[in-house]
């Protein structure tokens, strides 16, 4: 019988714009790109040149310190561009798309078979290692560690978030063999959070774990916070079940396969739905005929409105995203003493309007892209604890992150932490403080002094 995770502390953000459960059509994108800031932890070195031709799995980026660690073609072709900004940094490998993919052939594999430096090799060799996060730290996992437990999320609770459900529906033994794999890495458990009452929860093999109540209840942390919480000198793994699509993949077809089901959401899109996908597509090619007035001012994010990237039509979609939402940006609208209105059908969770007074849950609200506010100091008013359902004092540990305050930041937590579990915090925060920011430059800090 699976476990269960109900709460009821976080906050569900009724955003107008769902996709419906449906497949709609898209442009052909005309380029794919690996761009290495998508990945956390990773120092690229290009091997690839402008002209060569690769097929899709062919290394394109290693990793300097780990070069076991590769980012691998989305899409066989030819390479138009290794882009780079100042310093040389690299900013991303393009690649224009053949008529027909050829795949690099890595050959099928059952994972029960095999022991863990095979498995691992396996999962280097076709490029798909980089899917695999650790924490502490939230970034790229060493290969060379092993690590006590690992934690798969297949439940999105964000805002207009993609339904794993329909997204692995069809897949649901390429999931399996993807956890089979994950089994052989780990001495410890491997635990999956579904949503309560999905069919996934029939997966083997496994813990599951069935996740109940508002936004952040989908987040890894959640599962970490409440199941088995990191300590100091321990390392857990962190996947999400689309991602895991691509390890399954290579053991099932014995190919790098980078196709994904990604959801076209957000009020500002007259056609909402999902779509099929290669990773690493042009965001033009995924919004191109769908925006309903293109002379409106509009916000493009690849991800969701907490977590995502502010992206143009020229760039392409996050190696981890499986949703591209468009949103009012705001900037082209002027409210004449918009603070001293009533404030009727404007979203409050402060209950400053009306609205938020009335509770109505059931109500779509169309929020732009603006802060609504100036920037202030951190008021300590615990607004971040109504929506933080971790066993964690999350503005404590925010000051002791600011401060640097080494000690203090292992003792409230900052190893089972990401970004994203501050990121209703940030939504919530009157004093309009980029917190994912700074819990993001936090743990980069203490991993190069840990390390």
């Amino acid at each position: 019988m699976a476990k269960g995770i109900k709460f009821k502390k976080g906050l569900d953000i009724n955003l107008k714009g769902k996709a419906p459960e449906e497949f709609i059509s898209i442009s052909k994108s005309e380029s794919y790109a690996i761009v290495p800031d998508n990945y956390t932890g990773l120092t690229p070195k290009v091997v690839v040149r402008e002209g060569d031709k690769v097929k899709a799995g062919t290394a394109l980026i290693i990793d300097k310190t780990r070069q076991d660690i590769r980012l691998v073609s989305p899409v066989s072709g030819t390479v138009t561009g290794v882009n780079r900004g100042e310093k040389r940094k690299v900013l991303s490998v393009t690649v224009k798309p053949d008529a027909q993919t050829e795949y690099e052939q890595f050959g099928a594999k059952d994972p029960k078979t095999l022991d863990i430096e095979g498995v691992k090799a396996a999962i280097l060799a076709a490029g798909v290692w980089p899917f695999i996060k650790q924490r502490p730290y939230d970034r790229i996992a060493n290969p060379q560690d092993e690590p006590r437990d690992i934690f798969v999320t297949a439940y999105d609770s964000a805002p207009l978030a993609t339904n794993f459900d329909f997204i692995v529906k069809g897949e649901e033994d390429v999931l399996q063999t993807g956890l089979d794999a994950l089994a052989k890495l780990t001495e410890g458990k491997v635990y999956l959070g579904v949503k309560k009452g999905s069919p996934l929860k029939a997966m083997q093999g496994v813990e599951v774990v069935e996740l109940e109540g508002p936004h952040p209840i989908g987040n890894v942390g959640v599962l970490i916070n409440h199941l088995k919480p990191v300590n100091k000198g321990e390392t857990v793994w962190t996947l999400n079940a689309a991602d895991l699509l691509y390890i399954g993949r290579v053991f099932k077809q014995g190919i790098a396969d980078f196709s994904r089901t990604v959801a076209l959401t957000g009020a500002e899109l007259k056609e909402r739905g999902y779509a099929k996908v290669v990773a690493g597509c042009t965001i033009e090619s995924l919004t191109v005929g769908k925006i309903a007035d293109e002379s409106k001012h509009v916000r493009i994010i690849s991800g969701n409105v907490l977590t995502g990237a502010k992206v143009t039509r020229e760039d392409y979609l996050g190696a981890y995203n499986n949703q591209i939402t468009v949103i009012p940006e705001g900037d082209d609208v002027d409210e004449f003493v918009g603070w001293a209105t009533p404030g009727f059908g404007k979203y409050s969770v402060s209950r400053t309007y009306p609205s938020g007074l009335l509770g109505c849950k059931n109500t779509e609200y169309n929020i732009d892209a603006r802060i609504r506010g100036g920037k202030r100091a951190m008021i300590m008013s615990n607004e971040y604890d109504r929506v933080f359902p971790f066993d964690i004092l999350p503005e404590y540990l925010l000051k002791a992150i600011i401060t640097y305050d080494i000690d203090k930041m292992e003792n409230l937590g900052i190893y089972e932490v990401a970004p994203e579990d501050f990121a209703l915090c940030e939504f919530v925060d009157t004093s309009k403080i980029e917190l994912q920011a700074i819990v993001r430059r936090g743990l980069d800090l203490l991993y190069k002094e840990m390390n």
